[in-house]
């Protein structure tokens, strides 16, 4: 706001006095002046707080656990790519709760529904909306935890960050939220398949004390259909069948168990990632680490790196007959300074022990009285199974977004063919 103040004389001031020297004179009151510039406002947004993802490929998720629905919008997705509700449902199956005895009883079909940025078939390049409505809430189990905290769950946090919360199953800290990454992150998984031949694979290589061997598992052969191929979704029969028993051992007496799960990307074009702040591990591990219950995570060698030598632990390089540059070994986990060199990706994501159990637990309560607290509700005796997917879907999605960015930067312009290949170089090829 602009602002000129011109004094009044004051009194006795209205003449020049005589008596002053001509410099003080100029300064009399009489002729003072004050202005003050125009203030410029910078201009202040706010984006929604944490539930975007994504620079390129932007996906916020939207919903609560027993409000009308939950989902996502997707912005940033490329036009002209067929894209149908049948190609979300896929991995909406495999995350719905009630789908064996060991995940949580509540009975949803997670039906979905695009309402925008689809036309006759394909992508227009515009927002994608989902929905997937809610169907079987029940409210009333959530009595107790109105009043009272379940211990190492969000209750107390959300009250502590918001000074309010939704009782009714956790509200937004509830896994149904991951349903609007899993659909968003279905879409990611075609892009990646269509592009460059990319394949994004999970399995359960952990539950408990049932720990799936290192080296049990082919990352170059594993397939869906054996990962699927049993309710807790390890691609090993004889240890899958250890860790159905560990969980039906702890459900059975309404406690929990945790687990990990492993992921594999093949087939990932090279260059993906960018330093220093950008390396694509960093931006793999937030990506995941911002899944419900997840407590670590490890790539490529991880911590058992550490207790080798650098000429152990080093991956040498050689030439294949297609004279593409690869390594004998892969403990960088197909990840080197931050970047992608076109190895198999692989991490592990540990998760804890459902926090909701149904065994009496010391607590508090809002107004800060130490009670007993026996939580009710539907909820999984160990999340690692439906977990799966979800992993999937969020590592698709920094692939999609490093992609495009790799594509806007480096692949604008003629690539360097004395080092660099294409980013979809095809499958065949490699």
């Amino acid at each position: 706001m602009a602002s000129s103040i011109t004094s009044k004389p004051f009194l006795g001031a209205t003449k020049p006095n005589s008596s002053l020297s001509p410099d003080l004179q100029r300064l009399s009151f009489s002729s003072l002046r004050i202005s003050i510039k125009p203030r410029t406002h910078k201009k202040l947004q706010i984006q929604a707080a944490g539930s975007t993802f994504g620079n390129y490929f932007r996906v916020t998720t939207f919903g609560e656990s027993h409000g009308g629905g939950v989902g996502c919008i997707v912005d940033g997705c490329p036009p002209r790519i067929p894209l149908s509700e049948a190609d979300l449902q896929g991995d909406l199956d495999r995350r719905r709760p009630g789908q064996s005895r060991i995940t949580t009883p509540r009975k949803e079909t997670d039906t979905c529904r695009i309402y925008s940025g689809v036309s006759e078939g394909v992508t227009t390049g515009t927002p994608i909306h989902v929905l997937v409505p809610n169907t079987d809430q029940r409210g009333h189990d959530y009595k107790e935890m109105s009043i009272a905290y379940r211990p190492s769950h969000a209750d107390a946090t959300y009250d502590m960050k918001y000074g309010v919360r939704a009782v009714q199953g956790g509200g937004r800290s509830s896994a149904r939220e991951t349903i609007g990454r899993v659909a968003s992150g279905a879409i990611a998984k075609k892009i990646l398949k269509l592009f460059s031949g990319t394949e994004v694979l999970a399995y359960v290589s952990q539950v408990h004390q049932v720990v799936l061997p290192d080296g049990s598992v082919d990352h170059d052969t594993v397939t869906l259909d054996q990962i699927e191929s049993n309710i807790v979704r390890c691609p090993n029969p004889d240890y899958a069948e250890k860790m159905i028993a560990a969980i039906d051992a702890v459900r059975t007496r309404g406690n929990s168990i945790g687990g990990v799960v492993t992921c594999i990307v093949r087939n990932a074009p090279r260059g993906l990632g960018s330093p220093v702040f950008d390396k694509l591990e960093a931006e793999l591990a937030k990506a995941v680490m911002s899944l419900p219950a997840t407590k670590g995570f490890e790539f490529g060698s991880g911590f058992a790196g550490t207790l080798l030598t650098g000429s152990e632990h080093n991956d040498e390089f050689y030439t294949d007959e297609h004279g593409r540059i690869r390594t004998r070994t892969n403990r960088s986990g197909g990840i080197q300074g931050g970047i992608s060199n076109g190895e198999i990706i692989n991490m592990r994501v540990a998760f804890k022990p459902t926090a909701t159990i149904g065994k009496k637990q010391h607590t508090v309560t809002r107004e800060k009285e130490e009670i007993e607290l026996l939580a009710r509700g539907r909820h999984d005796p160990c999340v690692v199974p439906r977990a799966v997917p979800m992993v999937e879907a969020m590592v698709a999605l920094v692939l999609v977004d490093q992609l495009m960015a790799q594509y806007a930067q480096c692949n604008l312009f003629p690539i360097n063919s004395e080092l660099q290949e294409p980013l979809n170089l095809e499958p065949a090829n490699l």
